[in-house]
């Protein structure tokens, strides 16, 4: 049975706008000239590449993870990777939100012990973390949860998906969907986490699996749909695909043009960006953009009206310190393991994030 812990997202930047941030308000200047005063906050998703502890869970093929797979150390290592990891949470989207995000889903996590670590860091505790999070059915113990600023984000209601997959008529165990619904500074919005299947094996014969993950997320969105009159829906994850693969563009009818949006309709902003070259990882000399954030129409502002949350614009955090800077990696993420040894960097993935805005 699965226990609910809860401990109570290509940059576009809108015309005639111009920023300048003091604390967590922006002011914005439309093109009549009249400034007016946003609140900004900040919803990203973060791979931690293996974030697991160091002690073997027989239920689980934990060992298999790089730390376990190490002959010593693995305290120092694992202090050094939670460090890492909480540094980078606490530096995305301060450059203009001044505080790290309001809500993060995360990934490649290996249970609530990994994740009150990771709060209770120096990095992050003062900012009063909390966490939700599910044990998955993945047979390697991998989850996905969210973790929030309880300051900012009320959460009001949670369920993990277990997303039932079969190739060949054998099931796949993968990781579960995390479905969170709450109120951000008074408003109420819906969160899902994500971590599709690998490409394990090529990406043609992998991609049933990811197509499967894809309708069962779809499925979600439709529900809200019935549910709530024009509920703001962000998803989030790890796709283990791109923007413009069919699971994003033929399933949940993505687009990454914003005025071709219908109603009710799904905009990914990581569209654009991907066709522009910019990615979050890379792998075997290809560079991917499977970490993204999506959202339904009624988080695009129609008519300047920003009386309520607005997706204002979207970006990968990919600071020079988050970037591998020599040998045949050069230019990818600066990750923690390579070859079972840890090589003190961070993840195999960028941070992606969203900025949200809102009349004060």
């Amino acid at each position: 049975m699965h226990k609910a812990f809860i401990q109570f997202f290509v940059s576009s930047i809108f015309i005639g706008l111009i920023i300048s941030s003091c604390g967590t308000t922006t002011t914005l200047k439309s093109t009549d000239q009249t400034p007016s005063e946003f609140r900004i906050r900040t919803i990203a998703f973060y791979n931690l590449e293996n974030l697991f502890d160091t002690i073997d869970d027989p239920d689980l093929w934990d060992e298999r993870s790089p730390i376990m797979e190490m002959k010593g150390n693995r305290s120092e290592v694992y202090q050094k990777k939670m460090n890492n990891m909480a540094r980078v949470i606490a530096d995305i989207g301060t450059s203009e939100a001044k505080t790290p995000p309001a809500i993060i889903g995360v990934c490649e996590i290996e249970n609530i012990g990994v994740l009150e670590d990771l709060i209770a860091s120096e990095y992050l505790k003062k900012h009063h973390y909390s966490i939700i999070h599910y044990d998955s059915q993945d047979k390697r113990g991998i989850d996905v949860a969210l973790l929030y600023q309880s300051r900012y984000f009320k959460p009001t209601k949670s369920k993990s998906y277990n997303v039932k997959l079969y190739d060949a008529g054998n099931r796949v165990y993968t990781r579960d969907q995390l479905l969170v619904s709450g109120v951000l500074d008074g408003e109420m919005i819906h969160l899902i986490v994500n971590h599709w299947p690998s490409r394990r094996g090529g990406e043609a014969k992998s991609r049933p699996m990811r197509m499967g993950a894809a309708r069962y997320n779809k499925r979600m969105i439709d529900s809200l749909q019935k549910m709530y009159e024009s509920p703001k829906i962000f998803g989030m994850g790890d796709l283990n695909d791109d923007p413009i693969n069919a699971s994003l563009k033929d399933v949940l009818e993505a687009t990454g043009v914003k005025n071709e949006v219908k109603e009710g309709g799904i905009y990914n902003p990581m569209e654009d960006m991907f066709r522009r070259g910019h990615h979050t990882l890379g792998y075997r000399d290809n560079i991917n953009l499977f970490d993204q954030i999506y959202m339904t129409s009624p988080a695009l502002a129609k008519n300047n009206d920003y009386k309520t949350w607005q997706f204002y614009k979207a970006n990968i955090f990919n600071p020079s310190y988050l970037i591998n800077n020599k040998g045949r990696y050069k230019g990818y993420p600066f990750r923690s393991y390579s070859y079972g040894v840890f090589i003190g960097g961070y993840s195999d993935h960028y941070p992606v994030y969203i900025y949200l805005i809102r009349e004060k």
